[in-house]
C-alpha cells in the first residue's frame, strides 16, 4: 500500500477524478430521470454532496469496539473520525424513539436480569419472523431507562463485554443533543444516518415512526435538505412518507436479491430486490430518494465457497439514475469477510480487511458502513492516495 511510483500516483489521481465525477454526475443525472424533479429539487442539492468520498459510516457507532447503539459507541466512532454515524430507531410503548437495532432487546440489554420484567417476555411475529423475548413497544421510556446495554455478539467480540452495563439505551433526542454539543465543540457538523426499523409493523400498532422522527428533526432544525442527517429504511413506503414530511437526503436500503421489502409483502407488490436494482427500479427509487444502501453482495456477489465473483452493474446503474450508494457492512473479523480475505482458522481473528475494502472501493461506491471506522478510514486513505 502507498507505493510512490508514477503509475500508482496516476491511478490514484484517476480514482479520485472518477469518484468525484460519480458524485457530481449523480446530482445532474437525477434531474434527467423522469418523475424525479420534485425529489431532486427538494433534496438533491443537500450538503451530503460535500462529504468525503468514499464516506466512512460508523455502523451503529464503533460497534466493533463498544456495545452497539450506545453513546459510548457513537462517541468512539466520532473520535475515530467517522464521517457519518448510524442510528436505528424503534419506539417505546409511550411513543418515544430509542436507538436499538431491533425492538427485541433480549440480546442487547440486561432485561433478562430484571425480575420485575419477567412477565413481559413474549413471542411476536415481526415482519413475518417469530421472535421470543422482550420488546421495546412493551416498555415505557422510564422503564427502558432502568436497563443497561450489553454486547450483542459476545461470542465474536468477547472484549466488548468489558463495557457491558456502562451505558443505557439512548433516545434519538439525546443523540440529536449529543450531535449538537459535539458539533459546536469541534466547529463541524456531526452527520447522522438514521434508519426507521419495521415501520409497517409499528404503524400497525399505532406507533408510526415517520411522523415522530420528522417532529424531532423539525424541533432541532435538522429537517432541511442541507441538514447533516440521512434518513434510511428497508421499506420504500417509509422513505416515500418521509419524502413528504422532511427535506433530508433519503436512502432506500436493500437486502438480498431474492427478498421483498416487508411493505411490498403487506401490499401485495410482487417486486423483489432483484427488480429494484434493475434500471427501471432504480429510476423509480430516484423519484423520491437520493441514495441506496445495498448489501455488499449486491455490489459483488459471492460464490458457493464465499469468495467474491465479478461485480454487478449496480454501481454504474445507480449512478446513472442519480443515486449515491452506501452499502453495508464491513467488519474486521474473518467470519464476516469474504472467504478470499480470511486469515488463519480463528473465525474471530482479524482477516485482510484492508484488501477487502480496496476491492469494494474499486467498484466506485460512494461510501460504506463499517463496525470499525478506524480501519475504514485507513483503507480509504490507502485507496485515495493510491
Amino acid at each position: 500500500m502507498g507505493t510512490q511510483g508514477s503509475d500508482e500516483q496516476g491511478r490514484g489521481t484517476r480514482r479520485r477524478a472518477l469518484l468525484g465525477a460519480a458524485v457530481l454526475g449523480a446530482g445532474g443525472a437525477a434531474l434527467g430521470v423522469p418523475g424525479t424533479a420534485t425529489a431532486a429539487e427538494r433534496h438533491g442539492g443537500g450538503g451530503y454532496r460535500s462529504l468525503p468520498v468514499p464516506t466512512i459510516i460508523g455502523h451503529r457507532g464503533a460497534s466493533g469496539y463498544r456495545p452497539e447503539h450506545t453513546l459510548g459507541a457513537y462517541q468512539l466512532a466520532l473520535d475515530m473520525g467517522a464521517h457519518v454515524i448510524e442510528q436505528d430507531l424503534v419506539p417505546t410503548k409511550d411513543g418515544h424513539l430509542v436507538c436499538r437495532h431491533e425492538n427485541d432487546i433480549t440480546g442487547t440489554t440486561d432485561v433478562a436480569d430484571h425480575p420485575e420484567f419477567a412477565g413481559r417476555r413474549t413471542t411476536k411475529s415481526v415482519d413475518g419472523v417469530s421472535f421470543t423475548g422482550w420488546f421495546t413497544e412493551d416498555f415505557t421510556l422510564a422503564e427502558l431507562k432502568t436497563l443497561r446495554a450489553k454486547e450483542r455478539i459476545p461470542g465474536n467480540r468477547q472484549r466488548n463485554t468489558l463495557y457491558d452495563g456502562r451505558w443505557d439505551i439512548p433516545t434519538f433526542e439525546e443523540v440529536l443533543r449529543w450531535a449538537e454539543r459535539e458539533g459546536k465543540k469541534r466547529g463541524k457538523e456531526v452527520w447522522l444516518h438514521v434508519e426507521t426499523k419495521h415501520p409497517t409493523y409499528f404503524r400497525g400498532l399505532g406507533l408510526g415512526l415517520e411522523e415522530r422522527l420528522a417532529k424531532l428533526l423539525r424541533k432541532y432544525g435538522k429537517h432541511k435538505k442541507n441538514a447533516p442527517v440521512f434518513l434510511q429504511s428497508f421499506e420504500p413506503s417509509s422513505i416515500q412518507r418521509l419524502n413528504k414530511l422532511v427535506d433530508n437526503p433519503l436512502v432506500v436500503l436493500l437486502s438480498s436479491a431474492n427478498s421483498r421489502p416487508w411493505d411490498f409483502v403487506q401490499a401485495g407488490d410482487p417486486r423483489t430486490v432483484a427488480d429494484l436494482v434493475k434500471p427501471e427500479g432504480l429510476k423509480w427509487i430516484a423519484s423520491y430518494a437520493q441514495g441506496l444502501g445495498p448489501t455488499l453482495d449486491l455490489i459483488i456477489p459471492k460464490d458457493a465457497s464465499g469468495k467474491l465473483t465479478r461485480p454487478t452493474t449496480l454501481v454504474e446503474d445507480a449512478h446513472d439514475a442519480g443515486l449515491i450508494l452506501h452499502p453495508y457492512t464491513m467488519r474486521n473479523e474473518n467470519t464476516f469477510l469474504p472467504a478470499d480475505f480470511r486469515k488463519g482458522t480463528d473465525p474471530n481473528a482479524y482477516g485482510d480487511v484492508f484488501g477487502a475494502f480496496q476491492v469494494y472501493f474499486e467498484t466506485g461506491i460512494d461510501g460504506v458502513f463499517t463496525d470499525n471506522p478506524d480501519t475504514g478510514l485507513l483503507a480509504r486513505e490507502d485507496f485515495v492516495n493510491g
